[in-house]
C-alpha cells in the first residue's frame, strides 16, 4: 500500500493540472457524482479545491473518503513493497496517431481491442486492451518519424506477446489490417507476424 504521503502528492499533482488546464483530469473529476454530467471544458471552469482532489485520489483508491484512506493507510503495516524497490510489472507502448478517437475505433473493430479510455473533448490520449495487452495512444499534429524511417524493416513501435500467435494471424486474415509480414518461424524459435495501423505505427505479435 503507497504511504499518506504518496497520496498527497498525487491529489497537489491533480490541483496543478487542473490550474494547467490538462484537459486530461476531466473524467477523474466525473468520477464525483455530483459533476458527473459536466464536460471536460466545465469541469477545468469549476473552483478545484485541494479537498477536492484528495477525494478523487481517495476513491480511485477504493475508499469512502479521504478521512478513510488517511485513517487505513496511517494504520497498515509497513510491507516489503513500502520498504524495498520492486520490479516494474508491466510496459504499455505510446503510439503516436494523428487522431485518437479514430485510431482506437480501428484498434477496435479491425483487430478486436477493448477502448479503455479516452481523454479530452476531443480525445488526445486514450488506452485500447486486448487480452492483457495494453497500448496508449498519444495525438500528435505532425508524424514522429519521417517517411522514410517509418517503412524502413525492422522499426517496430510495439511487440505484443501472443500464445495463440496461429489463430490470431487467422483472424487479422479476415479483417481490413495491413499485414505486412507474413506469419513467419524465426531462426530463434519463435513464429510472429507484423501489422501496421492507419498512422504507420509497425504492431509485431509474437508467439
Amino acid at each position: 500500500m503507497p504511504k499518506l504521503e504518496t497520496y498527497k502528492k498525487q491529489a497537489k499533482l491533480l490541483v496543478r493540472w487542473h490550474r494547467e488546464g490538462n484537459f486530461s483530469i476531466g473524467g477523474r473529476i466525473r468520477q464525483l457524482a455530483r459533476y458527473r454530467t459536466l464536460s471536460d471544458r466545465e469541469a477545468l471552469a469549476l473552483k478545484f479545491p485541494l479537498s477536492e482532489a484528495q477525494e478523487i485520489i481517495a476513491l480511485e483508491a477504493g475508499y469512502a473518503n479521504w478521512a478513510e484512506l488517511k485513517a487505513n493507510t496511517e494504520a497498515a503495516p509497513p510491507t516489503n513493497e513500502q520498504t524495498h524497490h520492486t520490479a516494474a510489472a508491466s510496459a504499455k507502448p505510446v503510439l503516436y496517431v494523428a487522431n485518437v478517437n479514430a485510431s482506437a475505433t480501428f484498434y477496435r473493430d479491425q483487430l478486436g481491442f477493448r477502448i479503455d479510455f479516452l481523454h479530452g473533448n476531443p480525445p488526445f490520449y486514450g488506452s485500447v486492451s486486448r487480452n492483457g495487452a495494453t497500448l496508449h495512444l498519444k495525438h500528435v499534429d505532425e508524424p514522429v518519424f519521417a517517411p522514410a524511417a517509418a517503412e524502413r524493416e525492422g522499426l517496430i513501435m510495439a511487440f505484443i506477446d501472443t500464445p495463440n500467435v496461429h489463430e490470431l494471424y487467422a483472424e487479422y486474415l479476415t479483417t481490413d489490417a495491413k499485414i505486412i509480414q507474413k506469419l513467419t518461424k524465426q531462426p530463434w524459435g519463435g513464429t510472429d507476424f507484423t501489422l501496421r495501423d492507419p498512422d504507420g505505427n509497425t504492431i509485431t505479435f509474437a508467439g
